[in-house]
């Protein structure tokens, strides 16, 4: 990232500023591509201000349109995996449960087995020996931000390669990224493993990292680029159907929380608020708590 974010809807309208003259045919040919922390990319890096709804989905989606039109398609589309994700988990809460008793499963292993325990720290350590996870290891516990393409990569050799528990990488994410979402986080790691679409998986190839980092990397004859999708014993069940609760009316009091710091985009048009209190838990994240920004 290319400075630490302040949390402010100011200081995220600023990024959107600065990012907008990029955000059509530029930020296209460009997304795919990580040219590593030093330098600047086409990406936005508006994810921490999104993942916190200082900035909603759709005025930067409006924003973006309003700069380029059509050209921005690609850029809208990215935005709207986060709507996407956010609201595919709110129907389908079993598949947090199915996560949520993975990882315990995944720790009661790193309790018992050694060989397992030791790929664990030396993958969160950037131990492994390939030189391209292990730097983005170190880059995500260093700078608490990752290129979302790099992102898949490492989820992809975390499971296929390293062959470690998909859940402890999603607790590794959840731990350390400051735009860290547990749907759009859960829902992804299970779209690499091939479990959101079953049979469907993201194998991360070297030559695709040697070209998208510019020759940074080139991890050939250490990936394993043949494995195949991961499976699950018990599938989730049926989607919930949505709910909309009604706007709410008379005397009422405004609790804030980190998954929705938009407070002005709420309909109180027929409230009164008598009080306004705030609560932080970003240590419920993840079961070890996050690490320090």
């Amino acid at each position: 990232m290319d400075a630490e974010p302040i949390p402010t809807r100011d200081a995220g309208l600023d990024r959107l500023a600065a990012f907008l003259p990029r955000a059509g045919a530029a930020y296209a040919a460009g997304r795919n591509t990580d040219p590593g922390p030093e330098r600047k990319g086409a990406v936005s890096q508006l994810s921490p201000w999104l993942r916190h709804r200082l900035l909603t989905e759709a005025e930067v989606a409006r924003a973006a349109f309003a700069a380029h039109g059509e050209a921005a398609a690609k850029f809208i589309e990215e935005v709207g995996w986060r709507t996407y994700w956010k609201g595919w988990l709110e129907q389908r809460p079993g598949v947090y449960d199915l996560y949520r008793a993975g990882l315990r499963r995944a720790e009661n292993r790193l309790a018992t087995e050694e060989g397992l325990r030791r790929a664990f720290h030396d993958a969160c350590a950037g131990r492994t020996g390939i030189d391209c996870f292990d730097s983005w290891a170190r880059e995500i516990v260093a700078r608490n931000y990752l290129h979302n393409h790099a992102r898949m990569w490492f989820a992809s050799i975390w499971i296929f390669t390293l062959r470690l528990p998909w859940e402890l990488g999603a607790d590794f994410f959840l731990r350390h990224l400051l735009d860290g979402d547990i749907a759009s986080n859960t829902l992804s790691w299970r779209w690499v493993a091939g479990l959101h679409t079953p049979g469907k998986h993201y194998l991360a190839r070297a030559e695709n990292i040697a070209r998208f980092t510019g020759g940074r990397f080139d991890p050939r004859g250490l990936l394993d680029e043949a494995a195949e999708p991961l499976t699950e014993a018990v599938r989730p069940g049926p989607a919930l159907p949505p709910q909309f609760d009604p706007p709410p009316s008379g005397e009422v009091v405004l609790l804030l929380h980190e998954e929705d710091c938009a407070v002005e985009t709420l309909d109180l048009a027929g409230c009164t608020v008598r009080a306004v209190a705030a609560v932080a838990m970003p240590e419920a994240r993840a079961r070890g708590g996050v690490a320090p920004a």
